[in-house]
């Protein structure tokens, strides 16, 4: 529910009313400004002290049809629905045409999922009142919840067509146009938009998005100069501006627009993360360092920041200090896959094999199912010794590659080391059938199997053959 809410500067009874909670006093209010001071609690999230001033109002005024509303509205809110359906279902014998009674309803139906019946009540409070731009937003919104994005986007539009204003709404329509892949119909709707609205630096924004997505950069770039233009203190713009320079290899450029949001407001940890990852792309290392040590430091829980120092000494082949910082990612974001796969890389490069067992280990139990992880698990496995985890490692992996020739040599050498030769005979006839060329895996990792006679005569028959 929305109220004519007073000024700061002039919001006398607020204060008044605050003061009273403090020496418990009773003033007396009118009803508008018991609504006014419901509203601004509310407005800034202070439900207890709403809850408060709709009592005290209820008390002076117990007729009050927008109190009780908002009494209704907070029921809803602490989902105590049966009770709000009570009190509304009161309201209505009195006030059968008021549109609030048909859209506090709604709430109530929407709350407990049947979002068909809140739309059927917010179409009726639509006919009842010509302040129509809130409830056309909220059956977008109920439109949303079922996923029906055709008919949101609509509901949104519809928004739009009465208040231009309403930037939420405006972000809605975009968000159900990108959810449906339809960027050029996004595209042509904010173009629309506008031929009316020709410095609406949201609108120009969006298209920028819009033609970025479709790998336009160009165009992407154009949208967001007119965003700058409509508004140069858009920080949004600068940053998505940045994004594009980026992918055009304008990095210098780009670090202008990322140092200009730094201008504008607090610094992020992004613009910070962001140049750094230019700054790596100029081949100016030491700026990148820094900049990537400023991300971490603006924001410790980044762990963005973390792989991106953790990448940079990796390709400066600093394990160890590689290692420490993927370490401090693993610790903001376990269960994320591709710092696994890093964990164990790094450590597989500084010869530590039982943690970089354990990372390839963890990395498949996240789902990571590339050959190459089963593969060099399977490899260090063996390096450790461990041929029966090896095997396991292996037929796990034959589920997803069943005609892999790399695994069947291993098999091969593995159940031959393991002294299962009949085993070893047929994993190795059939990676000679797959690719007989791939021996070196057998020569390699297993050169005692590689050497025994009849091993030989068969890959020097399959490779005739």
């Amino acid at each position: 529910m929305k109220f004519n809410q007073e000024h700061e500067e002039n919001n006398f009874p607020l204060t008044r009313f605050e003061s009273m909670l403090k020496t418990n006093d009773v003033l007396f209010f009118d009803s508008d400004e018991f609504e006014n001071i419901v509203n601004h609690y509310l407005e800034n999230g202070k439900i207890a002290l709403a809850k408060k001033a709709v009592k005290l109002g209820l008390d002076q005024h117990p007729s009050s049809s927008n109190l009780k509303l908002f009494k209704i509205e907070i029921l809803i809110f602490e989902n105590k629905l049966d009770e709000a359906d009570r009190l509304l279902a009161e309201l209505y014998e009195l006030e059968p045409q008021n549109e609030e009674v048909y859209i506090q309803k709604a709430n109530i139906f929407s709350k407990r999922d049947d979002h068909k019946m809140a739309i059927e009540l917010l179409e009726t409070a639509l006919e009842l009142t010509d302040a129509d731009a809130d409830i056309y937003s909220l059956i977008g919104m109920e439109y949303l919840f079922m996923d029906d994005f055709q008919n949101a986007k609509y509901s949104f539009m519809k928004c739009l067509e009465v208040d231009e204003d309403d930037y939420s709404a405006l972000y809605n329509v975009i968000y159900c146009f990108d959810f449906l892949e339809q960027h050029e119909e996004a595209i042509d709707y904010l173009n629309m938009f506008l031929d009316k609205n020709p410095y609406c630096e949201v609108a120009w924004h969006q298209v920028g998005k819009q033609y970025f997505d479709l790998k336009n950069y160009t165009k992407a770039l154009a949208a967001y100069d007119f965003a700058i233009i409509s508004d140069d203190t858009f920080i949004g713009a600068y940053f998505e501006k940045g994004k594009v320079l980026e992918k055009l290899g304008r990095y210098n450029e780009a670090i202008e627009n990322y140092q200009i949001t730094l201008g504008l407001d607090d610094p992020t940890s992004f613009a910070y993360l962001r140049m750094g990852k230019c700054y790596q792309k100029l081949h100016c290392d030491d700026l990148a360092i820094e900049f990537f040590l400023k991300t971490v430091k603006e924001d410790p829980l980044l762990d963005k920041g973390w792989i991106a120092i953790t990448d940079f000494y990796t390709k400066k082949m600093d394990y160890q200090n590689a290692l420490y910082y993927i370490n401090k990612a693993i610790n903001i974001d376990g269960e994320n896959v591709l710092y696994w796969k890093r964990y164990a890389k790094i450590n597989n490069r500084l010869k530590f094999y039982e943690e970089a067992e354990r990372g390839y280990r963890k990395t498949l139990e996240l789902g990571n199912y590339e050959l190459d992880t089963w593969l060099t698990r399977c490899d260090i496995l063996i390096y450790l010794g461990e041929y029966e985890a090896a095997v396991t490692n292996l037929f796990e992996a034959i589920e997803f590659y069943p005609e892999s020739p790399q695994i069947e040599f291993r098999l091969a050498g593995l159940y031959f080391s393991l002294n299962q030769d009949e085993k070893g005979y047929f994993h190795l006839e059939n990676a000679l059938r797959l690719e007989p060329d791939y021996d070196i895996i057998l020569e390699e990792l297993f050169p005692f199997v590689y050497a025994k006679r009849s091993v030989l005569k068969k890959i020097k028959k399959a490779k005739k053959s």
